[in-house]
């Protein structure tokens, strides 16, 4: 072959791999409105599992509550054995079936005033604080009704260097008719997204290795949107400017596409009221 020939022949070939090369990576390319519509089937089955974990606290705190009442019996005052009420707390855990099922990150001892007198963590940096404060919509507990709330209480944070929020519900503790305490629980939002992130990964695990995508799940709350502990900023930034909790259709929901770092997301929020007017599960999904 003369080396015009063998030069032809190369240029040729060069040309059918490029060819092939554009045509395959156009025919990876996903169609936006696909991703969207993953995303919002994700956060779909995620609000389903929303609605179960509030309703395990909500057939599980009432349940525990009488266990409790012993702390206050011939007028004792648990506050002044911050560690008898931890043992309490985790015995009345212990006991009830139901009350280990929850998805709870923390429970707690507090006053009829909202003082909270100890958790049931390690180390408890929410002794001390009022609930009431932080939690404003928890205030009806103390007249004798189980009550659910959001907030934010710093020392209750579930994570370091980011904005964190709670859900709480307490229960009244009663003693002769009257309500001497309040059991309480909750979770933290950037825990939560964890335990939801973690649902969302299970439910997927089925799909073929080269099909698995990129996610992240957070809890919007207004004008915030929490995630894990080691979710990008730029992902929360980027759900907080689509401000999707003014865009929800008539079933509650929200999809577009956006662009973060240079990567195309689809994102979809869902309205969760089970925790509240503002609160809404948000998935942004990325094809791998």
């Amino acid at each position: 072959m003369t080396h015009f020939k063998r030069r032809a022949s190369a240029l040729v070939a060069a040309a059918v791999l490029a060819s092939a090369t554009l045509i395959g990576a156009s025919g990876c390319k996903t169609d936006p409105a696909v991703t969207e519509q993953h995303a919002l089937e994700h956060v779909g089955f995620l609000s389903q599992a929303v609605e179960t974990d509030v309703q395990e606290v909500r057939g599980a705190l009432p349940q525990g509550a009488p266990l409790l009442t012993a702390l206050w019996k011939d007028g004792q005052d648990p506050a002044k054995d911050p560690e008898a009420a931890k043992d309490a707390l985790n015995r009345t855990r212990n006991k009830v079936q139901d009350l280990r099922l929850v998805k709870s990150t923390f429970f707690a001892l507090a006053s009829a005033d909202g003082t909270i007198i100890r958790n049931d963590l390690e180390q408890d940096m929410m002794a001390g604080q009022n609930l009431f404060e932080s939690y404003p919509g928890l205030r009806a507990a103390a007249g004798g009704k189980y009550t659910e709330a959001v907030g934010s209480m710093h020392e209750a944070r579930g994570v370091e260097g980011k904005p964190d929020g709670q859900w709480v519900a307490a229960q009244p503790v009663e003693v002769d008719g009257k309500v001497s305490g309040l059991y309480v629980t909750g979770w933290t939002w950037a825990q939560y997204a964890y335990r939801l992130e973690t649902a969302l990964k299970s439910h997927l695990q089925d799909l073929d290795a080269n099909e698995k995508p990129l996610f992240y799940v957070f809890v919007v709350v207004g004008k915030q949107a929490y995630g894990t502990r080691i979710s990008p900023v730029v992902n929360a930034e980027a759900i907080v400017a689509a401000d999707p909790l003014s865009k929800l259709d008539a079933g509650g929901s929200f999809k577009t596409t956006v662009e973060i770092t240079d990567r195309s997301f689809g994102l979809a929020v869902k309205a969760v009221p089970a925790l509240g007017d503002q609160v809404a599960i948000a998935v942004l999904r990325s094809e791998t």
